[in-house]
């Protein structure tokens, strides 16, 4: 039976993130009173924009993950995916705030993250 302390470290961190995303586009709606869609509110595009990019991002990260955790990769190893995906994660919160540098980082970390993973897996599955 694999070990699933890194993939459950990560589910638990990644939902924490984006249900605090989401939360905060609920406060934006209410503050602006906006009930659909943006409203043209740059503000509130942001914090959606944000919180759907981690929609996006995470699910296949946490499938490739856990397909990687049965496939038995070395603990090691799934510990440095899953601790820099995450501060990926974070570092592209930075967009909400228009650190443009962090969300550059946060996206380009994400996107070599899941490449090197899904490599990882295909490395594993064919060898």
């Amino acid at each position: 039976m694999p070990n699933l302390f890194w993939f459950s470290l990560f589910v638990s961190l990644n939902a924490i993130i984006l249900v605090a995303l989401a939360a905060n586009v609920s406060v934006l709606r209410l503050r602006f009173k906006i009930s659909y869609g943006d409203g043209d509110n740059k503000t509130l595009l942001r914090a959606i924009r944000v919180h759907a990019n981690g929609m996006e991002q995470v699910p296949v990260f946490s499938l490739v993950l856990l397909a990687l955790t049965f496939a038995e990769l070395h603990s090691a190893l799934l510990a440095v995916l899953v601790i820099s995906f995450t501060l990926a994660r974070v570092a592209h919160i930075g967009m909400l705030f228009r650190l443009h540098a962090f969300r550059r980082i946060g996206a380009s970390l994400t996107y070599l993250l899941q490449i090197i993973a899904a490599s990882l897996l295909l490395y594993l599955l064919l060898s």
